[in-house]
């Protein structure tokens, strides 16, 4: 019964065009986007935010991370002292300042 099927051989595969070429180009587009989308905006805000720490003064109306109001009672190297209420002052970290408000926000929380 053999004579009544023939034998198929497979052809030889084509050779994928541009090799590895184009695998590094799509991961280099990748990468640029990602820089641009997302590792550079973060280190812009990163930037801001240490500025904005290093030029607290006493008397600035600021919000820590947590969502504390407080006008800052005394800054040093680690802790800024937030007086949150008459007689009530408060010692944070340095990095849980979140913002500097403008002035006189405190009066109308």
């Amino acid at each position: 019964m053999d004579f009544l099927i023939s034998n198929a051989y497979a052809e030889g595969a084509p050779a994928p065009a541009g090799g590895g070429i184009e695998m590094i180009l799509m991961m280099a587009v990748f990468f640029a986007i990602m820089y641009f989308m997302i590792i550079r905006p973060q280190q812009k805000r990163a930037k801001e935010h240490k500025q904005m720490l290093e030029s607290l003064s006493k008397g600035d109306e600021v919000v820590t991370g947590g969502g504390v109001l407080g006008k800052v009672a005394g800054i040093n190297d680690n802790f800024v002292e937030l007086t949150i209420a008459d007689n009530v002052t408060v010692k944070v970290q340095k990095q849980a300042v979140a913002s500097v408000l403008p002035k006189g926000t405190m009066k109308g929380a």
